[in-house]
């Protein structure tokens, strides 16, 4: 078991090392949009809760597809992972079309959600140019998600950390203005991440054609029409656990929809926070992908003993690690929150909600570790009637009604986004207790038949 930890780890900090060098994207046009104008950090906030909503749930279902490849790779079947990436390909081809939609016209949920008018052009500027980046984007996640199922995820993260060397630069020229072009603000963050994502797309496919370890998976046969038995399973995993993600993430990313009512003081002070839980977020999750990914290989070379011994390794990793970080971002909120803005009270509104994110991503560890493993057991309904209950009536409703409606004598609270985070703190945790139970009864279930 100590070199399943060894291996485990080591792919979790190689997987963290991209994930982070991926949010340092949102991290460099936070900071640049902060220094821009309040109303270009206001925008970005709005903007890319609308994009990170989208993107991460279509996301989702490619992201669900690694259980598939890395239980085929236990079973020593390689050319069957080749096959399943290009029926893979269909899947992005209706993810591309349904994202591109929603990112071109989102006019109708900015007037639901009353995003105020003077911010609602740079939002629709800003999502234009991201609706172009998205394909690209998609596609990378599908290179991304086969290289973490090969148990080879350095390629990957190789990318990642030096596409920061063309991300930082083009975002703080493009939204400052240079070359001779204007100041665009958070259109120029959106311009640079568009650029990135294609030069990402372009490396990744050399590197799918070059590189002699792609090889075995005959990744370059012809491409088959559609397996209507193949797409059936990419389903049955790859639509629950995306809107599992689209519940997850827009309980979270929502928010700063609602919050924009407030005003640009507590939009900003809310992008510091969702910004700050969002990089917390990647550490139990690279943790959450290595192990899924291992525990996956060891289901499909029928080792269940092996699987079930690596669930709660990372089920007791992930519940340390959540502590220390959440301990951290406790004590050190004020100055953490000081990096992000100039402001005295942006800093002081989003230091206040910190000690909220803390305990918001304490339980965030937790399920995300409990989520990726079930879905190695290929359960994802039940998780997915859980988020809708618990993050989007207890979290989201809950939060709104706290912050404008008033709760039980509690509230009305609009002038901090403090209420939502704390109705999503407690609807998180309450999810990681029941995610614990169900996987601890699923590996009840199934030790029988393994001493059997």
């Amino acid at each position: 078991m100590a070199s399943e930890r060894a291996t485990v780890l080591r792919h979790a900090g190689t997987v963290l090392a991209g994930q982070l060098a991926v949010m340092a994207f949102g991290v460099t046009d936070t900071i640049v949009a902060g220094r821009h104008s309040e109303s270009a950090l206001a925008a970005l906030s709005i903007g890319s809760a609308v994009f990170i909503s989208v993107y991460v749930a279509l996301m989702g279902m490619l992201q669900a597809l690694m259980p598939v490849w890395a239980e085929q790779r236990g079973a020593r079947m390689q050319e069957a992972i080749g096959a399943s990436v290009r029926q893979s390909l269909y899947i992005w081809l209706i993810a591309t079309v349904l994202g591109m939609a929603v990112l071109l016209h989102p006019a109708p949920l900015l007037r639901w959600t009353q995003v105020p008018d003077g911010l609602r052009g740079q939002v629709e500027a800003y999502l234009g140019i991201l609706a172009f980046g998205l394909p690209p984007a998609l596609l990378f996640r599908i290179y991304s998600t086969l290289n973490q199922s090969l148990g080879r995820p350095q390629l990957v993260t190789w990318l990642q950390v030096g596409s920061l060397a063309l991300k930082i630069p083009l975002s703080i020229a493009l939204a400052f203005g240079a070359f001779g072009l204007p100041s665009q603000g958070a259109a120029g963050c959106a311009w640079a991440t568009l650029a990135v994502n294609y030069a990402l797309l372009g490396v990744g496919f050399w590197m799918l054609r070059t590189r002699p370890m792609y090889a075995p998976l005959a990744l370059w046969r012809p491409m088959e029409g559609p397996d209507p038995a193949q797409l059936a399973r990419f389903a049955r995993l790859g639509i629950p656990a995306g809107l599992s993600i689209l519940v997850e993430v827009t309980s979270f990313s929502l928010v700063a929809l609602f919050v924009a009512r407030q005003g640009t003081l507590s939009s900003a002070a809310h992008q510091i926070a969702s910004n700050l839980g969002a990089v917390f977020y990647m550490v139990p999750l690279s943790l959450a992908i290595a192990t899924s990914a291992r525990v996956s290989y060891w289901r499909g070379a029928g080792d269940e003993a092996q699987a079930r011994s690596l669930v709660w390794m990372g089920f007791r990793l992930a519940a340390l690690i959540g502590l220390a970080l959440s301990a951290t971002l406790f004590i050190a909120r004020e100055p953490i929150a000081s990096l992000y803005s100039n402001n005295a009270e942006i800093v002081a509104l989003a230091a206040a909600i910190l000690p909220l994110v803390a305990a918001y991503h304490l339980a965030d560890a937790l399920q995300t570790l409990c989520i990726f493993v079930l879905r190695s057991y290929h359960i994802t309904i039940a998780p997915l009637a859980i988020y809708c209950l618990l993050l989007w009536g207890a979290g989201l409703l809950g939060g709104y009604l706290l912050a404008y409606q008033g709760v039980g004598g509690w509230g009305p609270y609009r002038g901090s986004p403090a209420p939502f985070w704390a109705t999503s703190a407690a609807a998180l945790g309450i999810t990681a207790i029941a995610f614990a139970a169900m996987l601890w009864l699923t590996l009840r279930r199934l030790r029988p038949a393994t001493a059997a």
